[in-house]
């Protein structure tokens, strides 16, 4: 799972957990980052008892989400500061 840079520049993070979850029709997502300079970025979850693809109608349970985002800027001029 890429989480993204060890030391971002910043952080978004969420949790959470359900006795039951179900879905009616599968969820569409997506993560986008954008930035002047260049960034280093990725998102990731760890799941339990969730599969990365969920199926509509089929109850799901126990679950667990960990979610995490984090994007760090690539500064060009900063071997020019040293």
């Amino acid at each position: 799972m890429n989480r993204g840079p060890e030391e971002p520049d910043i952080e978004i993070g969420a949790a959470f957990k359900a006795k039951k979850l179900r879905f009616n029709k599968r969820p569409r997502t997506e993560v986008r980052f954008a930035g002047e300079p260049d960034i280093d970025s990725g998102s990731g979850s760890e799941r339990t008892n969730l599969p990365d693809r969920v199926e509509p109608g089929v109850t799901y349970r126990e679950v667990h989400v960990r979610w995490r985002a984090a994007a760090k800027l690539r500064d060009a001029d900063r071997d020019d500061l040293d």
